[in-house]
């Protein structure tokens, strides 16, 4: 730790002596700015992610409600069949007393008196719970409804991230076996690049062969709507000591993705929909024990995913 901060302190001082204090204090104050925007684009990604699962989640518990109050409304409408059975039962013998002799009539007042208001009373809660159960029907009919506009929403959102994602390894064939993957995670497409593809070492300057490929990129980007892409910039566990300017890996992270991100927006991408982050060393793939690793560690990551913003609309009506 003594070593590091000796390190911290004749780099500063190193830095301090190439440039002004006043452009020390700038980049300084810059550095601090993406440290913190990292931070929250990287907090804003977390989030994306719950919630897709947590949307997923919500419709499976409303179809679970669905089923069973499917099965309720089932249930009741066969006790409703029950009870106009048993109240026809009541009305046949009801009518069948009212045709009997006035003196058996008479000597049965009272009863029929009874058996009629029971009756009447009976017809009432029948109607009643019929009601209700109309009621029932159409909320379940509603929730129906709004599960399936949910579910044609995810369905359509995946469908085309499947699409870009063909779209995408289509455009670029001629990169394969060079460092370049693409991917699906968590329905997002993923498309890796490792810094060979488009820096030199230490560098932030992409090189011909790297351009060409965002821009064959760029050209899918254009013609797609409703996705959010965020570029990530990653570095290895080697101490960064190459331009004044930059600090360490953290600082070299963020200008690569910052020049992907030129790039695109150059090649007409909105520039509405690019998110730019930096994570440094902070988020290898493997361990960095050799060359190879370190390789494989030092790449740009395209992150694109679908925007949620129909899906947050739907669920809030």
């Amino acid at each position: 730790m003594k070593k590091r901060l000796i390190i911290l302190m004749l780099a500063i001082s190193v830095l301090s002596s190439c440039v002004s204090k006043k452009t020390f204090l700038e980049l300084d104050e810059q550095y601090k700015r993406l440290l913190g925007l990292n931070d929250e684009m990287e907090e804003e990604n977390n989030q994306k992610t719950l919630l897709i699962q947590n949307l997923r989640d919500s419709i499976l518990d409303l179809e679970t409600s669905l089923s069973d109050s499917r099965d309720g409304y089932d249930k009741k409408t066969a006790d409703l069949e029950d009870e106009k059975r048993k109240y026809d039962d009541l009305q046949n013998t009801y009518d069948l007393l009212s045709t009997k002799s006035s003196s058996a009539l008479a000597r049965n007042a009272k009863t029929n008196r009874d058996l009629l208001s029971k009756l009447q009373e009976k017809e009432k809660e029948l109607a009643d719970e019929s009601s209700r159960l109309e009621d029932l029907k159409k909320e379940l009919d509603i929730k129906g409804q709004r599960i399936s506009d949910l579910n044609d929403l995810l369905a359509k959102k995946e469908g085309a991230m499947k699409a870009l994602k063909q779209s995408i390894v289509d455009a670029l064939k001629g990169f394969e076996g060079n460092g370049l993957t693409v991917t699906t995670k968590d329905g997002k497409v993923l498309v890796s690049l490792e810094n060979k593809l488009l820096f030199n070492s230490g560098s932030w300057t992409v090189g011909t062969k790297g351009k060409d490929l965002v821009k064959q990129l760029a050209k899918v980007l254009v013609n797609s709507e409703n996705i959010n892409v965020q570029i990530e910039g990653h570095t290895d566990d080697d101490p960064y000591s190459g331009h004044a300017v930059i600090k360490d890996n953290w600082d070299l992270s963020v200008k690569r993705a910052t020049a992907i991100v030129r790039i695109l927006q150059d090649n007409d991408v909105d520039p509405k929909m690019i998110t730019a982050a930096g994570k440094g060393e902070y988020s290898p793939l493997n361990s960095n024990s050799n060359k190879t690793e370190k390789s494989i560690n030092r790449r740009i990551e395209i992150v694109l995913a679908p925007n949620l913003d129909a899906i947050l609309k739907l669920l809030n009506e």
